[in-house]
């Protein structure tokens, strides 16, 4: 009678430990982090850092290396990435578009000329849900749904990094998106660029990405601001002055899984 009881009491412990690590990994979390400054790097924090380890998310690069990663956001068309593409087209650097659903019915010339000029397309989901209030499956439809548009418009089969609507996440739904193939690609540079009735001029989004560039940054830009569409190209201008590189991060990717080798 002893021995049942306390093979009940440890089956309930068991079940209260199960249910306590499923609310944590579900539990959502908002992106923030301490902004770079004076070229030192951003830091997420000791508990975010667990969990790009774990999932293999990144946020920024290498801390040594003056390479730095464009990333752009592109819920909706607000008539400026066509600019955003001929700056990078004039200075030859590689850019990452996440795009969502509404974004490939409505701008397909668009998608189809980054993928034309080389750029990277991600996902941005289809629908821009909170993703932690929606089930697995439907986590799976929102980037399957990206995927094969964007495979139908421009032959691009793969997609395999992914910007998490909001900026909104858990464990969970990185635990899924893992197993889908896609790596959560957060961002170590961003400001309040998204509100299109309060743009402030390009001066102020110059500033703010050279108040907080550090070596490794992967920058967060939405290209519904006209403020950046009118900065990028005195941004890119004066970050390569600086000594800055601007790579892809199919490079970033590349440069993590092939670690330092000593040359004999």
């Amino acid at each position: 009678m002893q021995t049942r009881a306390l093979l009940l009491i440890l089956l309930c412990f068991f079940m209260l430990l199960s249910t306590k690590a499923l609310a944590e990994s579900s539990s959502p979390h908002s992106w923030g982090f301490k902004k770079g400054r004076n070229g030192m790097p951003a830091e997420a924090g000791q508990a975010y850092d667990g969990m790009i380890a774990r999932y293999g998310a990144v946020y920024k690069g290498d801390p040594a290396k003056k390479d730095i990663y464009l990333t752009f956001d592109n819920g909706y068309e607000n008539g400026y990435t066509t600019k955003v593409m001929d700056v990078l087209k004039k200075h030859h650097v590689p850019g990452t578009f996440f795009i969502t659903g509404h974004y490939l019915n409505t701008a397909p010339d668009l998608v189809k000329r980054m993928v034309k000029e080389g750029h990277t397309v991600g996902n941005h989901s289809w629908h821009h849900p909170d993703m932690t209030t929606i089930t697995n499956e439907k986590i799976r439809e929102e980037l399957e749904m990206v995927r094969e548009k964007t495979e139908w418009l421009t032959g691009q089969k793969e997609m395999k990094y992914l910007r998490p609507p909001r900026g909104v996440f858990s464990e969970r739904t990185m635990a899924v998106a893992k197993e889908e193939g896609y790596q959560h690609i957060f961002w170590s540079l961003a400001f309040k660029d998204w509100v299109v009735d309060q743009q402030k001029g390009p001066q102020y989004s110059y500033n703010e990405v050279m108040k907080q560039i550090h070596p490794g940054a992967i920058l967060l830009l939405h290209t519904v601001s006209k403020d950046n569409a009118d900065a990028l190209d005195s941004i890119i201008t004066d970050l390569k002055k600086q000594g800055y590189t601007f790579k892809s991060l199919d490079d970033l990717m590349i440069g993590q899984q092939l670690p330092d080798r000593m040359l004999y």
